[in-house]
């Protein structure tokens, strides 16, 4: 090359060139030679005072890729397995990357916490911007153990809740007075093992595991979540008041309403609305939705602030709550109480008789909600059974937020987010603590007018900050991947709908699917593989759309008390449009990657915990009913067996391959099939199946199942033809006489 190559080209030959980058390589790649040298010295310099290189020794990188080999830390996994790490040295500028890990089978077990030496090469088109492949793993996270501990003649063992883990040997000593069947914290010590296993030190005893509370317990302390304020939080949060210290614009005669579950612990939205008197907008409305102003409360900075980013989010279980506020600002300051004046972030909304909004403001003020209604008076109420607490309200409030709710749902239809409507189960408990039942909760239009109410002001601050210019936090969801999309592909093909390839997917696309398949046996399988085949939600500071509810702009604003990411984009607000000085600070700004990407893995701590104690309260309702027979279908389809997912109760337990006889069972990974090898027997998802429950963990939420009928098929226990002794000495004697023959001929030869 004759001339100097520009700044872009030295950045795209370094990054397609990671292992050759120093100044000599890339002076020979360039053909680079005598006083050419300085001036390439000069660009490289210019390059590292820019930002865009990193002079590592003697080689340069570029600061926003990944080297091709790098440290990286394990995140929370997926709820469909897929394991993603982060690099644990990001010195770029741009967002830290996400690496999807490719698991081969000679791969150590990774698990949340886990720091490995991987290779990573960059994908295009995909959420993640990497694959990583470990080359192996460096160290792993210090995690307490939480088990049962079983009391031996001398010391003891723990025996984990986890549903695969091993044991843990406990001296006497270190039993901290533990006794037979308690629940126990431990922690292990280092370069201690006797007989096989690993020695550990109780460090708190929990109690009764089947005790009221000790299930939440165990996913609280099992995924690490914060349940204890320090004492500066709650110090802070007890003195804590409303101070009137902006001019704040009085909404108190609009008759706001809350409308939320019967036992909801706190009221962070209030919604009103009437119809449009603007004759250029008839049959529109007017909507207004109110948020709590928890951004008055909670400084940019405070202990308050710093313990609710900690936590990211409330997690919720059936019998507490961890908020993400303490119980001051939760459930009383920042909770819109009926006939309490409450200071309050609202946005006043104009839509046409089609759904469409046309227009926004935003409001900072005070309000006071004349009413609190459930879900389910507020549906019996326009079904015509109008109770006490409604009938004041029913046709001034009520029945104008069923007609906006009714143009809402024509702008729905023309939308087409994905529609899936799956059933969602509730844990009921008796008051000491045990299962009462377990119920699906039903949805009703009094559910879903505060969520197209909801979704439509997350959408109104997102457009509302981007027109502004300003920082906040998108809430993400792309479309699938490639190989889920060809898995929902193939799943859909052999249960007979057609998906066709070579279009750009859309959420219309996957609703035709769910709509045909709807009237028939596999409307649930393929609603759940639409399900798994899409990708995790995450918060971001760049927008890259969200595609299950088929918007351009989304955020999250109306849930500041329980979400940290609401908190964030009030602050935005508040900051773009001039409603006060405590708006988002310059702390906010410099840490917005890092909250995005933490609150988006607290958000995925909490939904696991969440599923996991559901789990545990599954087994503990069914440990009584062992031997019984259930009805179910096939949920899932691995080597080692397959899932059944019941229909009463929605409990998913495990058919092992081993209790299906004797006979081998060929596992086919494109199809997700198990077939007998001498039954022919097909095991698909799907498929009915009827199954004996064999045996419950209640402390670990294990289930395992006994399979009878496939598709009301008995199944064959087929027992491989064994040889019987007699003939197995007949068999051994003749050898062993053609052996002799043979010596004999030998010795005969020679």
């Amino acid at each position: 090359m004759s001339k100097l190559p520009t700044k872009k080209q030295i950045l795209d030959w370094i990054k397609e060139n990671p292992k050759k980058s120093n100044k000599r390589e890339i002076s020979k790649a360039f053909g680079i030679k005598g006083s050419m040298r300085i001036d390439l010295k000069r660009i490289l310099k210019e390059l590292a005072l820019e930002g865009k290189l990193e002079k590592k020794k003697r080689s340069f990188e570029d600061p926003n890729q990944l080297s091709a080999v790098c440290v990286l830390q394990m995140m929370a996994s997926t709820s469909d397995g897929d394991l993603f790490a982060r690099p644990v040295d990001w010195q770029g500028s741009q967002p830290e990357p996400i690496v999807m890990m490719v698991h081969h089978s000679s791969n150590p077990a990774l698990g949340y916490g886990d720091r490995v030496l991987a290779k990573t090469s960059e994908v295009y088109g995909e959420q993640h911007q990497y694959e990583g492949r470990v080359i192996r793993l460096l160290s792993k996270p210090s995690k307490n153990i939480l088990g049962v501990y079983k009391e031996l003649s001398e010391g003891g063992r723990i025996h984990p809740i986890e549903k695969s883990g091993r044991e843990w040997r406990v001296k006497t000593s270190d039993n901290l007075g533990a006794k037979d069947g308690e629940l126990v914290e431990a922690e292990q010590l280092k370069s201690q093992r006797t007989s096989g296993l690993y020695s550990a030190k109780i460090i708190s005893i929990l109690g009764d595991p089947s005790g009221p509370r000790a299930v939440s317990l165990i996913a609280i302390h099992q995924h690490g979540i914060p349940n204890q304020f320090p004492h500066e939080v709650l110090e802070e949060a007890e003195n804590t008041k409303f101070l009137e210290t902006l001019s704040r614009e009085a909404l108190t005669d609009i008759p706001f309403v809350t409308i939320d579950p019967s036992d909801a612990r706190d009221h962070d939205d209030a919604v009103y609305s009437h119809a449009d008197k603007d004759s250029d907008n008839q049959g529109g409305h007017i909507l207004w939705v109110a948020i709590a102003d928890v951004a008055h409360f909670v400084k940019p900075g405070s202990a308050i602030d710093k313990e609710a980013r900690k936590r990211g989010n409330s997690t919720y279980f059936a019998d507490r709550v961890v908020p993400m506020l303490p119980d001051n600002l939760s459930g009383n300051l920042c909770s819109i109480h009926e006939g309490v004046e409450r200071p309050c972030l609202a946005v006043r909304m104009t839509i046409d008789k089609f759904g469409n909004k046309l227009r926004q403001t935003f409001h900072r003020g005070n309000i006071k909600s004349v009413a609190s209604l459930n879900y389910e008076e507020v549906q019996d109420a326009i079904d015509g059974k109008v109770n006490d607490s409604v009938r004041p309200h029913f046709e001034n409030v009520i029945r104008p937020l069923y007609d906006s709710y009714y143009c809402l749902k024509k702008s729905k239809e023309t939308r087409q987010p994905l529609d899936l409507d799956l059933p969602e189960r509730k844990v009921e408990l008796f008051k000491n603590g045990k299962v009462k039942g377990i119920i699906f909760k039903e949805r009703f239009d009094s559910h879903r007018l505060i969520e197209e109410f909801m979704i439509l002001a997350n959408v109104a601050a997102a457009e509302e900050l981007f027109k502004a210019r300003s920082e906040l936090l998108y809430r993400v969801h792309e479309e699938p991947t490639p190989e889920k999309l060809k898995a929902l592909r193939e799943v859909a093909q052999s249960a007979g709908f057609n998906f066709a390839k070579g279009q750009v997917l859309t959420t219309r696309h996957l609703n035709d699917l769910l709509a045909k398949s709807k009237e028939s046996d596999l409307s649930e399988l393929i609603s759940m593989t639409t399900l798994r085949s899409m990708s995790q939600a995450y918060y971001s500071r760049e927008n890259f759309g969200h595609f299950g509810l088929a918007l351009k702009k989304y955020t999250h604003f109306t849930s500041p008390i329980r979400r940290y990411s609401d908190l964030i984009v009030h602050r935005a607000l508040i900051s773009s449009l001039g409603l006060g000085s405590d708006g988002l600070q310059a702390i906010d700004s410099e840490k917005l990657d890092e909250t995005a990407q933490h609150i988006s893995n607290t958000e995925r701590r909490s939904m696991v915990a969440e599923r996991d104690t559901i789990d545990r309260y599954l087994a503990a309702h069914l440990s009584e009913k062992v031997g019984n027979e259930f009805d179910g279908k096939v949920s899932g389809v691995a080597k080692f067996g397959f899932f059944v997912r019941l229909n009463e109760s929605g409990a998913e337990g495990i058919v092992p391959i081993r209790t299906l006889g004797t006979e081998f069972y060929h596992f086919d990974l494109r199809t997700n099939t198990l077939k007998g090898s001498q039954s022919g027997l097909i095991i698909g998802l799907g498929q009915k199946a009827t199954v004996r429950l064999k045996d419950v963990d209640p402390i670990a939420g294990g289930i395992v199942f006994e399979a009878l009928k496939i598709d009301d098929e008995q199944v064959p226990n087929i027992q491989r033809k064994r040889i019987s002794k007699i003939i197995r000495r007949k068999v051994n004697k003749n050898k062993t006489g053609s052996l002799k023959r043979k010596k004999k001929a030998k010795r005969s030869s020679e």
